[in-house]
């Protein structure tokens, strides 16, 4: 199997085959991220990727699930992924699913029909870096499209029977400004209904442009309580059937994960038992590695 650079996947897909078919990211623009700084956008060959496939035929006897890398695979046009999915139930015609990461940009030049046409070819469970419901955070974080734009390409997904997930950042507004993004965040998921909501806690690449502004004073990051509180309040605000709620990202000091609605009460009881058995000096001490002051939490 061909991999290229650094290669990511959601922690819910550790039993996917992971296939590439991107290498990059075609955005790689986003404020806090230098994951694919170094890696120039392209795509893999048609031939590449048939000659992974093949390879995976002869290594399982059984493939359920397909994850397709680099970091916007859904940035191909429908065309080459129609021809990558009839090439997988090709040579997998076992394989139920065959997911991604996806971009709002990389729905909107997709068509209605070509999205039902993608989804009957097993194209489905998106996965998609929101990051926040409020519309200067999605702008700050430099993601290309609004909120707005989240909200109307996600509701064509759902037209389509495509189902996604969608990432959220806690901490992504700053310090100033936590419960306005706990508020918004939980407003937009309500509208948009995902089936998964992967919360993550922001963590600043060194060398990236947020980075910049965090060393010059301009943004200043959560302290640990503001995080776990803010994930409170917006799980608090959450109006949701039949949609996981996965906060296992290593970022996450209090790791929870449940069905909603069934386990809202029980995720958001496991917070604030969290919360307050976590010590005062780390709760409100400076979580920034170099800030004078700063404190590591223990694991």
């Amino acid at each position: 199997m061909k991999y290229t650079g650094p290669v990511y996947r959601p922690p819910f897909e550790a039993n996917s085959l992971l296939l590439q078919v991107t290498v990059g990211c075609s955005h790689n623009e986003c404020s806090f991220c230098t994951m694919y700084s170094d890696v120039p956008f392209h795509v893999e060959t048609m031939e590449q990727i048939e000659q992974d496939l093949r390879e995976a035929r002869l290594m399982y006897p059984r493939v359920n699930r397909i994850f397709l890398v680099n970091a916007d695979p859904f940035a191909l046009s429908a065309d080459r992924l129609k021809s990558i999915a009839v090439k997988i139930n090709e040579i997998l015609p076992e394989v139920e699913t065959i997911a991604m990461y996806a971009s709002v940009n990389n729905i909107i030049n997709k068509t209605d029909e070509e999205l039902k046409e993608l989804r009957a070819l097993k194209i489905n469970d998106l996965n998609i870096g929101l990051e926040s419901g409020m519309p200067e955070v999605v702008e700050h974080f430099n993601k290309g499209f609004t909120v707005d734009d989240a909200k109307v390409q996600l509701q064509r997904l759902t037209d389509a029977g495509i189902d996604f997930s969608v990432n959220i950042i806690i901490g992504g507004a700053g310090s100033e400004q936590t419960r306005e993004n706990a508020i918004a965040n939980s407003k937009l998921l309500n509208e948009v209904k995902p089936k998964l909501i992967f919360i993550a806690t922001l963590h600043v690449d060194p060398g990236s442009p947020l980075d910049e502004e965090v060393n010059e004073g301009l943004f200043i990051e959560n302290t640990l309580r503001q995080n776990i509180e803010e994930e409170i309040e917006m799980l608090s605000g959450l109006d949701l059937n039949h949609t996981y709620f996965f906060g296992l990202h290593t970022s996450n000091v209090i790791p929870v994960h449940g069905m909603l609605p069934d386990k809202k009460d029980e995720l958001i009881a496991a917070l604030k038992e969290g919360l307050d058995s976590i010590g005062v000096e780390y709760l409100d001490g400076h979580l920034k590695k170099g800030v004078e002051g700063a404190v590591s939490i223990p694991r």
